[in-house]
């Protein structure tokens, strides 16, 4: 997965009506403050001798240069009121997520004169927005350096990635589905005819034969990422060869994805994997998840595209992990244990935790490869893409790590404020017990995401 972020396009705007002095210490200091939060921005500078927009010209002009700059979202601060045709016309002509703001206005003069009138203007902007059908993004009229201001523009960046990554999806399915797993089934022209979302598929046997000739003709680099393997867990009882099938595998797995320009992947993880290779892939989709290629359980797909847009939308801080709603806390009404096999993230792993790789306990097979640990807890955003009968839906909400019961596998329990509520949600769908999760708070972020995406319906828990 591409971790770059976001380019902006920064197109801060003045009204003729109101002070140019104002308009331009503005636009400096919302430069200033873009950089220092590391924003990777382009500005108008070049566009004329105060490198603000005001004219429809200039918007013309704007949106030529910010497409060819390759940006991929728009912030017009307006730094007095602002110009609400010039900023419509590049917000249609850009095509592009776009957020608006303006500091909160000073005390007015001693003569009673006032000389922004910035909240004024977003309202006359975001009117001429919704004639011109450009959806748009806001920041509470505050001033510069206040929380909220941060808070909003990391909110939209996240917001931008997701709608990056979304329409950029190309998810590689290795293997069918399990026959038995009935819920994982999707509308694959109708992901590419609604989405543009490209499923890549290839035969598990392929994969396979890629893992063995890993094993034969590049015996260095699988000795070398066995190696990296070993450092991470304590792997009693595990023999060599198996470690050096796992770290073939993933070697296999990495190699097909990159050529295929795969964001992300959905694995039939079980049973024809081991009467193959006598090996479970578990500890290997936390290796890949880890270095940023999300990998799907049980032939996924639905679970691997909300794990690309969750991990963007939370600006690639943390990697996803990908669970099972599994069983209620047994002493809290409002916690749940997200649980799979073995596939979290190694880097996720709460300090105080044992790190295992073990057999599989569950499955008859009982072949080697499933990681044990309990992840860290802290913010946690769940979400879960899915659909049926043509409409598709962004479920997400937020929780917090809490204590729990020690679980096989890997797992962590999610207190939320009402799961009976989430429960139901689940339930009556179009949701499976598959989520996708990341450390931290990205609803925000998901939320903003769907105004970009129409046929996308929010469901903010």
């Amino acid at each position: 997965m591409t971790r770059r972020q976001v380019r902006l396009g920064f197109a801060p705007t003045r009204r003729e009506l109101f002070s140019r002095e104002e308009a331009g210490r503005y636009k400096r200091l919302i430069g200033e403050k873009l950089r220092e939060l590391q924003v990777d921005f382009v500005d108008l500078e070049w566009l004329n001798d105060e490198g603000l927009l005001y004219d429809a010209a200039g918007a013309a002009e704007a949106a030529a240069r910010f497409h060819s700059e390759g940006v991929e979202a728009l912030f017009v601060p307006h730094c007095n009121f602002g110009t609400e045709d010039a900023v419509a016309k590049l917000g249609k002509a850009l095509g592009k997520p776009l957020l608006l703001w303006g500091p909160r206005d000073d005390h007015p003069l001693t003569d009673g004169s006032r000389t922004r009138d910035s909240q004024c203007g977003l309202f006359a902007t975001s009117k001429v927005l919704r004639r011109f059908g450009v959806p748009f993004s806001y920041i509470t009229n505050c001033r510069l350096e206040d929380q909220a201001f941060a808070d909003g523009l990391r909110r939209f960046l996240g917001a931008a990635a997701a709608v990056k990554s979304f329409t950029h999806l190309r998810i590689g399915q290795i293997g069918t589905r399990p026959a038995s797993f009935w819920s994982v089934i999707v509308n694959e022209g109708e992901l590419l005819e609604r989405f543009g979302i490209e499923i890549v598929p290839v035969s598990l046997v392929t994969i396979v034969q890629a893992m063995k000739d890993k094993l034969h003709s590049s015996a260095p680099q699988v000795e070398e990422t066995a190696a990296a393997f070993a450092g991470m867990a304590d792997w009693t009882g595990i023999d060599r060869e198996d470690m050096l099938k796992m770290a073939a595998l993933k070697l296999a797995m990495a190699e097909w994805a990159g050529n295929e320009g795969c964001t992300a992947v959905a694995l039939q993880c079980w049973n024809a994997l081991q009467e193959a290779t006598g090996i479970m892939p578990c500890f290997v989709n936390g290796v890949l998840t880890d270095a940023g290629l999300p990998i799907a359980c049980e032939t996924d797909i639905h679970g691997a595209i909300t794990s690309v847009i969750l991990s963007a939308a939370a600006s690639w801080q943390s990697p996803t992990f990908f669970a099972d709603l599994t069983i209620r806390h047994p002493e809290n009404d409002h916690a749940e244990l997200l649980w799979h096999c073995g596939p979290f993230p190694r880097s996720l792993k709460a300090e105080s935790a044992e790190a295992k790789v073990g057999e599989h306990y569950v499955l008859p097979s009982a072949c080697p490869g499933v990681a044990e640990w309990q992840i860290k807890g802290g913010d946690v955003t769940i979400a879960r893409f899915d659909g049926d009968h043509g409409e598709y839906k962004l479920l997400f909400g937020e929780g917090r790590g809490v204590t729990g019961p020690k679980n096989r596998g890997t797992y962590m329990y999610i207190q939320v404020d009402d799961w009976p509520r989430w429960e139901e949600k689940f339930i009556y769908g179009p949701y499976i017990h598959h989520v996708a999760g990341v450390h931290g708070k990205a609803a925000g972020a998901l939320e903003e995401a769907c105004r970009y995406l129409p046929s996308l319906q929010p469901d903010r828990l």
